[in-house]
Order: C-alpha cells, then sequence, then structure tokens
C-alpha cells in the first residue's frame, strides 16, 4: 500500500484546492490511499519557538509526512506565488532533525478561478521542495483553470477530462514513491 499525504495550501473552508484533493482521493490508483492534513493550526514559523521543541501541530505535520510514502499538495496562486500558509508549513517541516520530506515523492497540483491556473505558484513551490530534497514527479502538471466550470457547487470535481489528468498524475506520483521505496 502507497500512502499518500495531501495538503491544500488554502484554509478556506470551500476551497476548491481542498477540493481537489478529496477528488484525487476517489482517483488513486489500485493500491493507494490518501490522507488529508491541515494547516489551520500550524502557528507561524519561529526558530526561538522551534528550539523549545516543536509545538504539537507542527509535531504532528512532521510524523504525517514522515509516515507517508508520497505527499501531495494543492496550492491556489496569490500574487503570482503559493500561499503563505504553505510556504510556513514546509519552513516547519524542513527543520532538523530529519526534515521528512527529504527524499520523498511529492505532487504539486492547484486551482485557480482565472484561466491561467496556478502556473507560477507551481513554478516557485518546485524551487522549495527541490531545496527540501524533495522529489517532485516529472512532466505534465495539474493547474486546473476556470474552477467554477470545473466544480459544482458542493465543491465536487465534476470536469470528466480534469479527472482523467489527475488520475494519470496520481499515477506518476504512486510510481515514483515506490521507485523510491
Amino acid at each position: 500500500m502507497t500512502t499518500i499525504l495531501a495538503l491544500s495550501g488554502s484554509l478556506r473552508r470551500q476551497s476548491t484546492n481542498t477540493a481537489l484533493l478529496r477528488a484525487a482521493s476517489g482517483l488513486l490508483p489500485a493500491g493507494a490511499s490518501l490522507a488529508l492534513h491541515g494547516l489551520g493550526d500550524i502557528p507561524l514559523y519561529d526558530d526561538d519557538l522551534r528550539q523549545q521543541g516543536y509545538p504539537a501541530p507542527v509535531e504532528a505535520l512532521r510524523r504525517a509526512v514522515a509516515g507517508a510514502d508520497a505527499v501531495l499538495i494543492a496550492t491556489p496562486e496569490y500574487n503570482r506565488s503559493f500561499s503563505g500558509v504553505l510556504k510556513n508549513a514546509l519552513d516547519w517541516v524542513s527543520r532538523p532533525p530529519a526534515p521528512p520530506l527529504g527524499g520523498k515523492a511529492v505532487a504539486v497540483v492547484g486551482v485557480s478561478p482565472g484561466a491561467l491556473g496556478t502556473g507560477v505558484a507551481h513554478y516557485q513551490l518546485k524551487h522549495v521542495l527541490t531545496a527540501m530534497g524533495a522529489y517532485v514527479v516529472p512532466g505534465a502538471e495539474v493547474m486546473v483553470g476556470h474552477a467554477a466550470q470545473k466544480f459544482d457547487t458542493e465543491g465536487r470535481l465534476t470536469d470528466e477530462a480534469t479527472q482523467k489528468f489527475l488520475a494519470a498524475h496520481l499515477e506518476k506520483l504512486v510510481e515514483l514513491a515506490r521507485r523510491l521505496r
């Protein structure tokens, strides 16, 4: 069984990025499972605080990342970058001892209401993940534009082409995780 930890860079209750992660859980290849881990209770990164010991929510995130075979990150694009919520969580995860993303398979996906999707956020996030020693799934990326046309009012991904593309990306993530084991 390949376990995937899913992280959304959006805290919004009706987030389409979180909805995309929920959709991913139903599109996984056989032998894979997905668990969503919220970032809402992660405090702002403060190295003085870290040196006193990781706060409980941060420790829980670090354990979840370490225990997963792969990580799936959905990020919105804010001001041509990925979210501060996500950057903060990654800053906590990147610190010693044994930063848990090092050597881990990671896939980046994202949803935007606009036509361009989340391309700039993906580009910048991949740089950060690579600096952390993660292996980012290469090739085509899942950058979903025109979110209102792809999700229904209940937050379900209804666009068949996007579902197929996301399923293929998840297969690549699982394959990369299996090769890295």
